[in-house]
């Protein structure tokens, strides 16, 4: 199961180098047959269900685990696990204050601002309670040749107690992954994967696979026969994005909505915006189809500003979304790749240095917020800024909410 997930996991970095070469100004003017994209129609390279980047198998598990039941404690989802096989790590046993380390790819977007301060603030729960000494720091700004630098001053240290590594990119990090190993630190890998199997634990929620298809079945679900539907996309060739348009692209095909068109964003709300109003002008989008959530809003103020009804919508967790929701009443969803998932590194290292097993591959649970959890989210953020995410996780923890919302 875990090679599998480690081989198809994180490419971002590269994806970005190509952005302005890939990403399209204005929709094509192909009109697709239903389950189909203007893109493909067009002549464009194989996509979605029929690209490199689906595997079946991988679907199939993703999709079956969202309706498994982890194990874990029932309020602490960040120390949930879904079908986990455990690996001993007394080995790594120590008393008294650790070093902990942490190579980060990036804080590039949002979601990585949010999670990050919820790790920080894990990570002090932890420094008063005696069991980290000192946690050291490096932000690699998307960038493979900085990270594998930093990996390695952290090697050459020789002194931290367990080394977080969160890849930059897959293939190109492999190896100091796995110089990192053969230090004899334990390595943990979250949120992004390496091509290797020798980090004690890897570990992320269920997948991009899951992601898409809860935000295409909602659109299916919610839609009549032969509504239209145009998908959002940020960037080309990076594994969990290209996974979650798999995901969709497949269900789609497979139902009777019409997809008029998958488009490069970049993520940006300008070109979210000017692509949508294009879009309308030609006719009627019925349903919005995102990969991630930035830009959501700029989408939905599309449709206000062309004079349009609103469409069914799949967004994310991101707190400017769901104001947006909420102040629309649109039928849509939030869309959740669980940010919380940040404290459990710091959590592993814990367990790991107290002997206590930890499974091999963790993966957490991801389920999206519907609109009867939406009010009680919006609630509970209030006072957040807007590039908040609901399912940060951090409620517990001792910075809250002043870490969160005075950043």
């Amino acid at each position: 199961m875990r090679s599998s997930r480690v081989l198809m996991a994180g490419a971002a970095t590269a994806a970005l180098l190509f952005t302005a070469a890939c990403t399209t100004d204005a929709p094509t003017d192909a009109v697709p047959e239903a389950g189909g994209t203007a893109s493909e129609e067009a002549g464009a390279d194989e996509s979605g269900a029929n690209s490199q980047w689906f595997v079946q198998a991988d679907y199939e598990r993703q999709l079956a685990q969202r309706s498994a039941v982890p194990e874990g404690p029932a309020d602490q989802p960040w120390l949930q696990a879904i079908d986990p096989e455990f690996v001993d790590t007394a080995q790594y046993a120590k008393e008294g204050g650790k070093k902990l380390c942490f190579s980060n790819a990036s804080l590039s977007n949002p979601w990585r601002v949010t999670a990050f301060i919820t790790m920080q603030q894990q990570v002090e729960v932890l420094k008063a309670s005696g069991e980290i000494s000192e946690f050291r720091v490096s932000d690699a700004a998307d960038d493979d040749n900085k990270q594998i630098t930093d990996i390695q001053a952290f090697v050459e240290a020789g002194d931290c107690d367990a080394i977080i590594i969160s890849p930059s990119t897959t293939a190109t990090l492999t190896p100091a992954v796995e110089a990192a190993c053969e230090s004899g630190k334990p390595v943990i890998v979250f949120d992004r994967g390496v091509n290797t199997d020798c980090m004690v634990t890897y570990i992320h929620p269920i997948g991009g696979y899951a992601y898409g298809a809860d935000g295409a079945e909602f659109l299916v679900d919610n839609l009549e026969p032969g509504s239209k539907v145009l998908a959002l996309r940020v960037l080309p060739g990076v594994d969990v994005l290209e996974n979650r348009w798999a995901a969709a692209d497949k269900i789609f095909s497979e139902s009777e909505i019409e997809v008029v068109g998958q488009e490069f964003t970049g993520g940006d709300g300008a070109k979210i915006k000017d692509i949508v109003t294009q879009y309308l002008q030609r006719g009627d989008v019925d349903g919005i189809w995102m990969d991630a959530g930035d830009g959501a809003v700029a989408a939905v103020e599309a449709f206000e500003d062309a004079g349009k009804p609103y469409p069914v919508f799949m967004g994310e967790d991101e707190l400017s979304f769901m104001r947006k929701w909420q102040e629309t009443d649109m039928t849509a969803l939030g869309t959740v790749y669980s940010t919380f998932q940040w404290r459990t590194p710091v959590l592993a290292a814990q367990k790991i240095w107290n002997g206590e097993q930890v499974p091999v591959e963790w993966v957490l649970p991801q389920s999206p917020i519907t609109e009867k959890d939406l009010d009680k989210y919006l609630e509970a953020n209030k006072d957040m800024p807007s590039l908040h995410y609901a399912k940060f996780g951090g409620e517990d923890l001792p910075g809250y909410p002043e870490a969160w919302s005075d950043r």
